[in-house]
């Protein structure tokens, strides 16, 4: 017996609305029936362990496969089965309040990804892909008939009662012309492996050739017993992945391994992990690893996978978790994260706020610990996580207040501080008239080591600040610690940048100071130069180039925002120091020969630019000439 009808919806375009928004994803369908098939499977479980069944659950699975030559994919599962009665509860009976309000209220293309889920309407995915989907299912209640629903797409169907060996569903899909590319194995493999990897039911997909000793126990030539081939199926998925088990079931050999699954094209080990596990007031499970990390912040993100009782949602979580966690790696699993809603509204979602600030807390803790317990071996890290702690600070006041106590700056003599002990070391040596302690840094101790060389020789400290949130960082520091002032080792002479009060004096008068200054004016071009004469050590440089503390901040903090505003290789101005007591500024005050002197600042000049390796292009090579030629060479 078999009956028609149609299905109870109040739109007959419900199909072309569900392809149109989901085209872009229509892959999707794969894992929505999947998903259904463990669900289905999982129910037996549950059944089972009350009582009401009693199917050996042993042998749960789902099963993928495919018919090329028929055109066909057939999802099957051996679970709860459905009668009649509730095929046409679940299938079909779908209500909507018409085509129109369902485009308006979810054109949003935030939404996109999840409407299926928001509307049950996981099944009904299968019409992405198909031209015509059947329905051949059997309960596991006793003394139940198997039957058979068809559809083509629109709401009209058709089910009767069939024959069924086993008890379970077969989803078989008809495939539409435009979406043959989903008869083809290594397509399918690719989304199983994607969406479906730690499904918690074992899903098949064809099967694989293994080699096992000889149940015979046959030997070969060298005794030991001969290796046969076998033909299993293969199975697709670990169903009992890393993170559904507690830390004290694994070891440092069990996370390493699970990273290698989750990232197999990653050469790196992570450094380390954090295994979250909580119950109350929410549902969240996963393990999160800290990589090494580049400079380049945005190539390491979107490597956290998002779960949702093990079925594969995301890895896009910048609305889950603080953007400066998303470059870590890893997984969450959480079925009490919204999964079928627009951003807006899930950034406002009260379990998310909760989730996003105990994944914080917990990694703000692990960090902590690692300090206090084994700082040695945190110093040692340190290279490798301080651009993530850095941002983290710069993004997440919360997190900037339990970090500050375990950031480390190492200085050029490989010493690691906290910035309370880097302070309470400096404070009475490198204090200025205005009372704040400055903390000398450098960004590249060999591009600038004259200048640190200089700094030491006046027993001033100078610490190691590189990557791209340099200026980010110091800035932020600065405002949180009103006591203290960075400035670059090379922003300034060193006595301008301490500035005491004992500064070395200028041995050249007014007079002879103002003709100099006007000398290196007409030589040089003085609107990329502020040339300023002052009293330096005589072991000091002629000439040093410095750059303002402040414009470089801008520049570096406009440069990572994506504006570029510089002037070619240099920053748009910089400052000149002629060093009055230097022999050489007398020299080139002093020289009558408007050739030579013009020669000799040039020369200078070039000199304090290569130390700060802005010397580049015709510029080098004229300096090498004319270096080579001022060499005198004694016959």
């Amino acid at each position: 017996m078999s009956k028609k009808g149609n299905i109870n919806v109040q739109t007959e375009n419900i199909f072309p609305i569900i392809k149109q928004f989901l085209y872009s994803d229509h892959e999707i369908f794969l894992r929505e029936l999947v998903s259904n098939a463990v669900d289905a499977t999982q129910k037996v479980k549950t059944l089972k362990s009350v009582g009401e069944l009693k199917t050996d659950i042993n042998k749960l699975k789902v099963e993928v496969i495919v018919d090329k030559k028929n055109e066909t994919i057939t999802i099957r599962d051996n679970g709860i089965g459905m009668t009649e009665k509730e095929v046409d509860k679940y299938i079909n009976q779908i209500a909507f309040s018409g085509a129109e309000e369902f485009v308006n209220k979810y054109k949003d293309s935030d939404a996109k990804n999840s409407i299926i889920g928001h509307f049950g309407l996981g099944f009904y995915s299968s019409f992405m892909v198909s031209k015509q989907v059947e329905i051949i299912t059997k309960s596991q209640k006793a003394n139940s008939t198997a039957v058979k629903w068809t559809c083509d797409g629109s709401p009209n169907y058709t089910i009767q009662e069939t024959t069924k060996k086993t008890k379970g569903t077969d989803i078989i899909l008809h495939i539409d012309e435009d979406s043959k590319e989903f008869l083809e194995q290594n397509r399918l493999s690719e989304i199983l492996n994607r969406y479906c990897k730690f499904l918690p039911v074992q899903v098949k997909f064809g099967t694989k050739k293994i080699f096992v000793d000889d149940p015979k126990g046959k030997k070969n030539d060298k005794g030991d017993i001969k290796q046969i081939e076998k033909v299993v199926d293969n199975i697709i998925n670990n169903t009992n992945p890393a993170w559904t088990k507690t830390p004290q079931d694994l070891n440092d050999e069990d996370y390493s391994n699970f990273y290698r699954e989750l990232y197999p094209t990653e050469f790196n080990d992570p450094i380390f992990n954090i295994h979250l596990n909580v119950d109350y007031p929410f549902n969240l499970t996963g393990i999160l690893y800290f990589p090494k990390l580049k400079n380049n912040l945005e190539v390491q993100k979107n490597k956290i996978n998002l779960y949702s009782n093990q079925v594969f949602i995301t890895d896009n979580v910048e609305n889950i978790v603080p953007e400066f966690l998303t470059l870590l790696h890893g997984v969450i699993d959480s079925p009490d994260i919204p999964l079928n809603v627009s951003r807006s509204y899930l950034q406002a979602d009260g379990n998310v706020k909760k989730i996003s600030k105990y994944i914080t807390k917990k990694v703000g803790d692990k960090l902590a610990s690692m300090f206090k317990n084994d700082r040695e071996d945190f110093e040692k890290k340190w290279n490798e996580i301080k651009v993530f702690i850095e941002y983290g600070m710069l993004t997440e006041e919360k997190f900037f207040e339990k970090a500050k106590d375990f950031c480390l700056y190492k200085n050029t003599n490989e010493i690691h501080s906290t910035l309370t002990e880097l302070v309470d070391r400096v404070k009475n040596n490198q204090t200025n008239k205005d009372g704040k302690i400055v903390i000398l840094y450098t960004h590249n101790k060999d591009e600038q080591d004259s200048f640190i060389n200089s700094a030491n020789e006046k027993n001033y400290e100078v610490i190691e600040l590189d990557g791209p949130l340099v200026s980010h960082i110091i800035s932020k520091l600065e405002s949180d610690n009103n006591n203290i002032q960075f400035a670059r080792v090379d922003s300034d002479t060193i006595d301008k940048l301490i500035e005491k009060d004992d500064v070395t004096p200028s041995l050249m008068s007014e007079e002879d100071e103002k003709n100099l200054k006007e000398i290196i004016e007409k030589k040089i071009d003085d609107k990329m130069f502020n040339v300023k004469i002052e009293g330096l050590s005589t072991s000091d440089s002629p000439f040093v180039i410095t750059q303002s503390e402040f414009m470089r901040r801008m520049k570096e903090q406009q440069k990572l925002s994506g504006g570029m505003n510089m002037f070619g290789d240099l920053p748009e101005s910089y400052n000149l120091i002629v060093n009055s007591n230097h022999s050489i500024s007398n020299k080139i005050l002093n020289e009558t020969d408007k050739k030579t002197q013009s020669k000799l600042i040039d020369q200078v000049l070039d000199l304090a630019l290569l130390s700060q390796g802005l010397l580049k292009g015709k510029s080098l090579t004229e300096f090498i000439s004319r270096s080579v030629s001022m060499i005198k060479v004694n016959k």
